[in-house]
């Protein structure tokens, strides 16, 4: 495979954390160290570059994935900061679905959050290789190597701390890097560091350390292991290329440390992006076969689209290939061509036009009128389809409408531009009331949409109460059932006649198996009984809900020599399954969360009873640093407006995040 020198100079990468762990303080950073931008923004100030939507400098958290380029050590860096709130958590996904590797931002007082789990868990699905920063060292409390612990124990990874800190907590002034046996100081107000030799009091700590990072590295890295038995220790030539080497695999994860927002620790965060996260080239091609290669058929994936009042703007990762200023791209998705007016390089809300962009490259263009998040888009002589990023179903629903008359056309477009913007948001329309609703993955998702028509439409919008979204399950099913499909109005007839079972599915959505023998239903017709099952799932018998967790088995069937179609066997599986779910013995399912609350120790009686007549069912409990941190799963439906609620109770002082730990049964007259 021929591969392009200039994508190892490209360096593709997200930051990734749990909300205010830091990740867009380490973005500025960047920026400002790598001359992208000539001052140091401030997310209290409200100042910084990717948090430049106005909702997410009142929130002071990052909503909308921003992207960034900087150049560092003669690379170039393609940087999204990525949103660390569950209710955005699509935004990730779609994010790490083009990205080659990403640090991911640890709070070094409370180390592994249940969101910084999350989006390690989305990012291992992706095979993204990671290094981590455990960040805020100058906080009461920092410990590095209880972060390291809470890495090791919650992600799985073998963690490989590569620097020891120097001071503790507000005495925090540098690190000592163990694998160049140097020491980094930064002074009071200083934009560099000062590389000296290690303290005479680290020096010991920082051997001993050193010689635990090549025990482990050794244990892991056949190359390291060979020189670690010859010489009895590892030369940093080996010792970074193994740590590479062993990133790259997602073997381990190498460990630094430092205070972004005191500009301590981040140069070094930097140099080891460019030595350990890997290059477009490095990354095996994408499915398709699809390599990194610049003269190969230009290939792109469309990942983020933003359709403003006066144009639309979608966001590529170019995988392969060189595009041009006026070239003309197929849209496999939607089987159309379009012509691209402009390439941009985009700097979060500014952008520069450019005449080209080659394989990894991560770029903005207008020209596109149709394409949406998830589209690929090609050379038109060489079509491919590229795996779209998944999106998660929405968990949360309110009614929308225009309160002026006037304005309900507006509304429907607003709607409809905000849909195309986040594929996680749903608009459909209620059949019983006409109501217009809207579906997303939060409160604060769904809060942030409607806040985002009042801002940037100019719409007064009514909003109904937060409700949640239900399932239904079989707790027991049927055996045996019967059903014939006859159908005669003068035209050709339509007959078929199957027998099913339909009993619970552990762990699965949607379970179809077939034991008919001796040709009785042709396999053309098996396929026609389960997509007409699929049809019967979307409504089930108790309140219309969709149906999950349900396993059905085709036993027996007869067909007709003219009237048997897959159409009457398609209407015969939807008719079969919805009598069967009738005559089972069904239950409604409410969507919960894990729930982890961090509030003052004397507030935590109160905490636990308003969780416990919240439905909540407490998992964890523990105590650190002058707090106490409650961990329960609770229903979803219990949580809205449980942030004032716990505001109020904690003098203000409480915090509490979430996120999806799928569904569980409702009580008995739960209204779905």
């Amino acid at each position: 495979m021929r591969t392009d020198t200039t994508t190892r100079s490209v360096r593709n990468l997200g930051v990734l954390a749990h909300v205010d762990a830091g990740k867009t303080t380490v973005t500025e950073r960047f920026l400002f160290l790598t001359g992208a931008t000539h001052k140091r923004g401030e997310v209290h100030d409200g100042t910084t570059v990717t948090d430049f939507d106005p909702q997410e400098r009142d929130r002071g958290i990052t909503i909308f994935a921003a992207a960034v380029s900087c150049d560092w050590a003669g690379h170039r860096i393609n940087l999204i900061d990525t949103p660390g709130h569950v209710d955005f958590s699509d935004e990730v996904e779609r994010s790490l679905r083009v990205l080659d590797g990403a640090v991911a931002v640890f709070d070094a007082v409370a180390g592994v959050e249940p969101q910084s789990e999350t989006v390690w868990r989305q990012a291992d699905r992706h095979g993204v290789p990671r290094i981590a920063f455990v960040n805020k060292l100058d906080r009461a409390g920092a410990e590095l190597d209880a972060a390291v612990a809470s890495i090791r124990d919650r992600l799985g990874t073998v963690p490989l701390p590569v620097q020891l800190p120097i001071g503790r907590e507000d005495g925090f002034t540098g690190v000592v890097d163990l694998v160049r046996m140097r020491a980094y100081v930064w002074a009071d107000g200083a934009d560099a560091f000062a590389d000296l030799p290690v303290p005479d009091e680290l020096r010991d700590e920082a051997r001993h350390r050193r010689r635990r990072l090549e025990e482990t590295v050794a244990e892991l890295h056949p190359r390291a292991l060979e020189e670690f038995c010859e010489r009895n220790a590892l030369s940093e030539d080996v010792l970074t290329s193994a740590l590479r080497d062993l990133t790259l695999s997602g073997e381990a994860v190498v460990v630094l440390c430092g205070s972004a927002y005191r500009n301590r620790g981040v140069e070094p965060l930097l140099d080891a992006v460019v030595a350990y996260l890997p290059a477009p080239s490095d990354m095996p091609p994408v499915r398709g076969g699809v390599p990194a290669d610049p003269e190969a058929p230009f290939t792109a994936l469309a990942f983020k689209v933003n359709a403003t009042a006066t144009g639309r703007m979608t966001y590529l990762r170019v995988y392969a290939g060189t595009l041009g200023k006026g070239d003309t791209v197929l849209d496999t998705t939607a089987g159309r061509t379009e012509r691209i007016a402009r390439i941009l390089r985009v700097q979060a809300d500014r952008a520069t036009e450019v005449e080209s962009a080659r394989a990894g490259d991560i770029v903005a263009v207008v020209g596109p009128k149709s394409a949406r998040a998830g589209a690929t888009l090609c050379a038109p002589d060489a079509p491919v389809v590229l795996e779209p990023p998944t999106t998660a179903d929405p968990v949360v629903s309110v009614a929308v409408e225009a309160r002026r008359g006037t304005d309900t056309g507006r509304l429907a477009t607003a709607l409809a531009r905000m849909t195309e913007e986040d594929p996680s948001l749903v608009v459909r329309s209620d059949p019983e009331t006409g109501q217009t609703v809207l579906s997303g993955l939060g409160e604060l998702h769904l809060e942030v949409a409607v806040e985002k028509l009042r801002r940037d439409r100019g719409l007064e919008v009514a909003v109904g109460r937060p409700q949640v979204a239900y399932r239904e399950t079989v707790a027991k099913g049927v055996t045996g059932l019967l059903y014939r499909h006859v159908k005669q109005d003068g035209g050709a007839g339509q007959f078929a006649h199957v027998v099913i079972d339909v009993e619970p599915a552990e762990n699965e959505d949607f379970v179809f198996a077939s034991t008919v023998t001796g040709g009785r239903v042709p396999q053309e017709y098996v396929r026609a009984v389960e997509a007409g099952c699929r049809d019967a799932l979307v409504e089930g018998p108790l309140g219309g809900h969709p149906v999950t967790g349900v396993r059905v088995t085709l036993t027996d069937g007869a067909t007709h020599p003219k009237d048997s179609s897959e159409t009457a066997f398609r209407a015969a599986g939807r008719f079969a399954l919805r009598e069967a779910l009738r005559a089972s013995v069904t239950t409604l399912l409410e969507p919960v969360a894990e729930v982890t609350v961090t509030v003052p120790a004397e507030s935590v009686g109160s905490v636990l009873g308003d969780l416990a007549a919240r439905r909540g069912r407490v998992t964890d409990q523990t105590t650190r640093v002058g707090t106490a941190v409650v961990e329960a799963t609770v229903p979803l439906a219990e949580l809205f407006g449980y942030a004032s609620r716990l505001r109020g109770r904690t003098q203000g002082r409480g915090t509490f995040t979430t996120r999806p730990a799928g569904y569980a049964p409702a009580p008995r007259g739960q209204v779905g």
